[in-house]
């Protein structure tokens, strides 16, 4: 981004303009709300970003020792995630971090040690990797080496990931697959309000540290009507949120929206009934829920938005060939984003769109 700073780029980008003039207002997917189960009680409609804010808020209150953190969360964040926090809980407790991703997971991490509940944020995914050491070697080592007599659980890094429309190679990328690999931590990706919620307050009680990837596209496009109170969706369990006979489509955070899109298509255009499972959880991974839903269904694609070498989706891929085998019609199928940098204006041609995912399933549905 030419001609301006970081932090004004990554303003601007909070307010979902181009730093380099242009407004992109097209997104290549269509939210698709959730209700939220009547026994979580009463609820208000909410957009992501705050149901976010909604989820650390109710945990400063439950947990004095809980402290938050990250590049200007002091001031709300450039996404507004931890706005009047501050105020509201002091400077002690909600506060900014140096331009240092190292330092951020490093103090977390002690903090953590120490007994707080740390709740730090990586301000944008794309730069999580100064921070890989601390996170991959220390937090998740943790509990092993020491023979289990002490970890760092009850620490959570938060990080907005994914396609923007407009963030380009450093604003755009989907690190999940990075982290899978790592024993010792826990990765999700909330689809929409009510999850991202959710997983947090499980992440944050949780005594294994977690990293929540959360899709910072969603912040303000997806609305849901959010439970109000304190609630939790375990982490690792799989969400079937579409049945069908033909074929299963796995994916999770935005993507998820792509997929079951296309799978109200090809039902209606093709008669083709398909499956939609989001993973949420990256590590660990439900392998029950998905392994039945490919031994019913015999087909099944996979999809992300992270480049398709190495992506998560070639661990899905493995294992279902592996758990299915007898049981699949045709081989499974990935359709990610590709093997270059996050593109710019090319982004559309990057992306794994419904048009190409709708391809796909006619050619697993013939093969």
């Amino acid at each position: 981004m030419i001609g301006v700073t970081r932090k004004t780029a990554r303003a601007m980008l909070s307010r979902g303009v181009n730093a380099t003039a242009s407004v992109r207002t097209h997104m290549h997917f269509k939210f698709q709300p959730d209700d939220a189960p009547a026994e979580l009680g009463a609820t208000e409609k909410t957009n992501m970003c705050n149901a976010i804010k909604s989820a650390i808020d109710i945990q400063l209150a439950r947990d004095e020792s809980t402290i938050v953190f990250g590049e200007d969360v002091k001031f709300g964040g450039v996404f507004r995630c931890t706005d009047g926090l501050m105020d509201k809980y002091g400077s002690d407790r909600v506060f900014n971090s140096p331009l240092c991703e190292q330092g951020i997971a490093g103090f977390g991490i002690g903090a953590a040690v120490a007994g707080a509940c740390t709740i730090a944020e990586i301000q944008f995914a794309d730069y999580i990797f100064p921070a890989f050491d601390q996170i991959v070697n220390e937090a998740a080592k943790y509990r092993y080496r020491s023979g289990n007599e002490f970890d760092c659980g009850k620490l959570t890094i938060r990080s907005p990931c994914a396609a923007v429309g407009h963030g380009a190679h450093y604003h755009s990328q989907s690190p999940e697959a990075y982290f899978a690999h790592t024993p010792g931590l826990k990765v999700c990706v909330p689809r929409s309000p009510i999850q991202a919620k959710g997983l947090l307050l499980s992440a944050f009680e949780d005594d294994n540290p977690c990293i929540v990837f959360e899709p910072k596209i969603l912040y303000r496009a997806a609305e849901e009507q959010v439970p109000v109170g304190h609630y939790k969706i375990p982490l690792g369990k799989a969400d079937v949120l579409r049945e069908g006979t033909d074929m299963t489509m796995l994916s999770w955070g935005t993507q998820i929206h792509v997929v079951r899109e296309v799978a109200s298509i090809v039902e209606e255009e093709l008669g083709i009934s398909i499956e939609v499972i989001d993973l949420v959880s990256i590590l660990p991974w439900d392998r029950e829920t998905v392994c039945n839903s490919v031994s019913k269904t015999g087909r099944c694609i996979i999809t992300h938005e992270a480049p398709i070498t190495c992506g998560f989706g070639a661990e899905l891929q493995a294992t279902i060939t592996s758990e299915c085998f007898f049981d699949l019609e045709a081989p499974p199928q990935r359709v990610c984003g590709l093997d270059t940098p996050f593109p710019h204006v090319h982004e559309p041609l990057y992306m794994p769109t419904k048009w190409k995912l709708i391809q796909a399933v006619k050619e697993v549905m013939d093969a």
